[in-house]
């Protein structure tokens, strides 16, 4: 049922950012791996092959030549951050011709600074000054956007901080904060750096998504539609609720047909087959990071059999529950950036 609240948004505006706010509840970008980087010049460094899993950049000092999986280069200086949410063959180097072969960024010696944060020193201290060393942090992240998946294909292989600032001015103290963490080091600054890391990153998927950046295309445009947005908050907030055709066309303020054809055409995919998805994703979740038991999952999600609950499972993931429980428990730590 729409609350009172709800239609007030709607008449006001204002929908559009209370279904961001509602859906990114659910967002979970925590780093798991962190590195802070000091690099002498000239250099290029390879990091992320094979990798799926986000890494963020941030440059407190000097300048990298960001070279991507498609092959655009960014250039990044001093102050700019990244986020590469689909991880992925990345290359940085000291000048914008960095290409292949490049050192594993992976293969340098690390000194531990606290459980998650180390310190990478590739530099020649006789060959250049201070000032003209590269101080880079980084972090490879958990990205798990739960009923939010759609949206990891529609990103940018890059997203920059820079492209944002305008309209976002509050992310630069973070920044800043960041750059006086990293150049400084003072006491429990690794762990500081840590949690402002999250935060950036979190804050650059959050306006991306709020300005919807790029084509106004499939689920971005239906958290655009505030009366088909409804129906989206809806089966994200009960996904195990046994939803009929009927109640979520009377959500929208449509006929049943009129719904289905509209969900169909921004979507790209009929209600039930939305919901499956949906299901399937959190229970993979569940499943896999949270070590749920699959009889417990699929209960949650409105399954009354094991077998009907592995079958969805298997057609949409291409894999049995089993076989992700069973990755679970061996827990095998996983290669850094």
């Amino acid at each position: 049922m729409i609350d009172r609240k709800s239609d007030n948004l709607a008449t006001s505006g204002l929908l559009d950012t209370d279904l961001v706010s509602e859906l990114l509840l659910g967002m979970r970008l925590v780093g798991v791996d962190y590195r802070r980087m000091e690099l002498s010049p000239p250099f290029a460094y390879a990091f992320g092959e094979g990798d799926s899993r986000a890494k963020f950049l941030f440059v407190a000092r000097g300048s990298i030549a960001l070279r991507a999986p498609s092959g655009v280069l960014h250039e990044m200086k001093a102050g700019d951050a990244a986020l590469l949410p689909r991880g992925g063959l990345h290359l940085i180097g000291s000048s914008p011709d960095v290409s292949q072969p490049c050192t594993e960024l992976a293969s340098l010696r690390r000194e531990p600074l606290c459980s998650m944060v180390s310190d990478i020193r590739a530099c020649d201290e006789s060959a250049c000054s201070e000032k003209e060393r590269v101080l880079i942090f980084s972090a490879c992240m958990d990205f798990d956007l739960g009923g939010m998946h759609p949206l990891v294909a529609l990103m940018p292989e890059v997203m920059r901080v820079g492209t944002i600032m305008v309209r976002y001015p509050e992310i630069l103290p973070m920044l800043e904060a960041m750059a006086r963490e990293v150049s400084q080091g003072r006491a429990g600054y690794a762990g500081i750096l840590a949690r402002l890391a999250d935060v950036v990153a979190a804050s650059i998927v959050r306006a991306w998504v709020e300005c919807g950046c790029g084509d106004a295309t499939g689920w971005i445009a239906a958290l655009r539609d505030p009366r088909l947005g409804r129906v989206l908050v809806a089966l994200h907030r009960e996904p195990g609720r046994d939803w009929t055709l009927a109640e979520l066309a009377k959500l929208m303020g449509a006929s049943r047909s009129v719904f289905a054809e509209r969900f169909l055409a921004v979507t790209g995919m009929t209600p039930v087959r939305y919901l499956t998805e949906l299901r399937m994703r959190l229970a993979a979740q569940w499943i896999s990071r949270d070590r749920m038991p699959i009889e417990t999952a699929a209960h949650r999600l409105g399954y009354g059999s094991h077998a009907a609950f592995s079958r969805a499972f298997k057609r949409v993931t291409g894999r049995p529950p089993g076989a992700i429980a069973g990755e679970a428990r061996q827990d095998l730590p996983r290669a850094a950036m």
